[in-house]
């Protein structure tokens, strides 16, 4: 339930037709192109700038994407948390796969439900599908106390090992049913959900702080969903917003 297919964009796939001789011997290897990623981290950064500029007049929409976001954006290398051969990639505004059939966020949706959260230094924060962790290790340059939980148990594994190789050691990791929430860590004056059930789970709106925020998509399952901006005040009313269109993937639960 790692976040994933967040946009709406639609990919383009190339078909090779089939050679009826033997390929010729591969050209030999030439030198390795090195990619400067600072500079394609701050690239993607204003990209991000430039689309919310372009956006930010849709009702529910911030009203800009603040200074503390982009600069945990430009703290976090977003190349770290993709395979390899992702990495050419990384700080293209698009989704991209991580394994076991999930993929990244695109990274404007991630500075979006980033904002939308409201995230302060010492929050209290739960995400809802870690995948591989770049959500998480946003959070954690915010300074927020992030709780991450993963149903995929390979995904969870991985990406508590590149947190941890990246120096992300307050983030706490966990595998399980993010359908439940992290009861015994609750409450939490943020709740970021990174796949999308077809109703917002009542345990999350239970664990939310009085003031806390819940960032979820819902909808049908790979169809255009709702991305929802959850508030509750002192009185524990809930107000919903919604924000935009997005796409993810199902919320996944374990089943008996």
């Amino acid at each position: 339930m790692p976040a994933r297919f967040t946009s709406l964009l639609v990919g383009l796939a190339l078909g090779l037709s089939a050679c009826t001789r033997p390929p010729p011997d591969p050209a030999p290897a030439g030198p390795r192109m090195e990619i400067d990623y600072e500079a394609a981290r701050a690239m993607m950064v204003d990209d991000i700038v430039r689309q919310h500029r372009a956006q930010r007049r849709q009702p529910g929409m911030p009203r800009e994407i603040s200074a503390a976001v982009l600069a945990a954006l430009r703290a976090t290398p977003r190349h770290e948390f993709v395979p390899e051969e992702q990495r050419p990639f990384a700080y293209a505004d698009t989704p991209l796969p991580i394994g076991a059939g999930q993929t990244i966020s695109q990274p404007y949706i991630v500075a979006l439900m980033t904002e939308l959260a409201g995230v302060r230094a010492g929050a209290n924060v739960l995400e809802v599908g870690t995948g591989s962790g770049y959500q998480a290790a946003v959070l954690d340059h915010l300074g927020a106390r992030v709780h991450t939980i993963e149903i995929i148990p390979e995904l969870a594994r991985a990406a508590a090992a590149t947190l941890a190789r990246l120096g992300h050691t307050r983030v706490e990791t966990r595998i399980g049913d993010g359908y439940a929430g992290w009861p015994e860590a609750a409450p939490f004056d943020a709740i970021i959900v990174t796949a999308a059930p077809d109703e917002t789970p009542a345990p999350l709106i239970a664990q939310l702080a009085p003031g806390g925020r819940l960032v979820i998509p819902v909808g049908p399952e790979y169809g255009v969903q709702d991305l929802l901006l959850i508030t509750k005040d002192a009185a524990g009313a809930v107000t919903t917003t919604r924000v935009t269109g997005v796409r993810f993937v199902p919320l996944t639960r374990e089943r008996d």
